[in-house]
């Protein structure tokens, strides 16, 4: 079974790149693959991930090792999962700068406290000495964004950084990253199904399904003018506050497809209202359909005369 199928991109210096799609869509595992930190049995088969002009999948263990937290760090879906119980914050802040001798110890432990701060915990000096169960969940989330800033990398992949948290921490959360992601001049590969947070933070979009990349290009464009009928209909089915029409909304028919039993043809082609003869039988490449933007499609949105009337 294949999790994640020619995926292809580019993250320039500086700019955040969202990814987005259903869960099961292979955007995690698309992630991991950066960190060469795909669960057994998994394993990456071919391909290259290229950092600077160096392949990572070729690296040796002790490069990997200098590679995460130096140069790429991640903040996982769960802090309360990913933090350890029985130890202080601080402490788990600290460790994770000397564990990658970025800085010596002693730095490190002067570095606590104005992390802590520039991540907006408040009382910082006292919330050091805290157990993770004594933070709130977006206290939590912050102290881990605190951990994979800590070594100043030039890559942050965030995998769904707001989930289970209210809608004004959300906002809070996104603000710190786009802050951080500016005074750092560090990218950002943000992983989320929540297409809101992908307009209000990413330059550029790309859209999964079935893990393969089935749209992508310029954020203001996709959502605009979304091309692959999945885009399209996870934008329908967002409820917009610009839009002077009130629409129905309307809701994607049934579930992503097994990954040990894909369909044949176009992989969405079961659930889609557009598909056509084609769809059934032959897989579309992802080609340019507009100027810095690329679908995955036989029948492309703006061939479709009246999307609302299809059926």
């Amino acid at each position: 079974m294949t999790a994640v199928d020619g995926v292809s991109f580019e993250v320039e210096r500086g700019e955040i790149v969202g990814i987005v799609g259903e869960s099961g869509s292979g955007k995690t595992m698309t992630a991991l693959s950066i960190l060469r930190l795909v669960p057994e049995p998994g394993r990456i088969t071919n391909g290259r991930i290229l950092f600077e002009e160096q392949d990572v999948v070729q690296m040796t263990d002790e490069e990997i090792r200098e590679f995460r937290g130096n140069d790429v760090a991640m903040i996982f879906q769960d802090p309360m999962t990913s933090l350890n119980p029985v130890l202080r914050i601080g402490f788990q802040v600290e460790e994770a700068m000397a564990a990658h001798r970025r800085f010596s110890r002693r730095q490190a432990m002067e570095r606590v406290v104005p992390l802590l701060q520039r991540v907006r915990i408040p009382a910082a000096a006292q919330r050091v000495r805290d157990y993770p169960h004594q933070f709130s969940g977006g206290m939590r989330q912050r102290a881990m964004i605190a951990m994979g800033v800590s070594n100043q990398p030039s890559l942050l992949i965030a995998d769904e950084p707001t989930t289970a948290l209210d809608v004004t921490v959300q906002a809070s959360i996104i603000e710190l990253t786009r802050e951080l992601s500016r005074e750092l001049r560090a990218s950002v590969i943000l992983i989320t199904h929540n297409m809101a947070l992908i307009a209000s933070l990413c330059q550029r979009v790309i859209v999964m399904y079935a893990g393969r990349i089935v749209e992508q290009g310029p954020t203001r464009a996709i959502f605009k003018n979304p091309q692959h009928p999945y885009t399209w209909s996870l934008l329908r089915s967002m409820p917009r506050i610009d839009e002077q029409t009130h629409e129905k909304l309307i809701s994607i028919k049934g579930l992503p497809p097994d990954l040990g039993k894909l369909p044949a043809g176009c992989k969405f082609h079961p659930r889609c209202r557009f598909r056509i003869d084609r769809c059934l039988t032959e897989e579309p490449t992802l080609d340019e359909v507009d100027p810095g933007q690329l679908a995955r499609c036989w029948v492309l949105m703006k061939n479709v005369a009246d999307p609302e009337a299809a059926r």
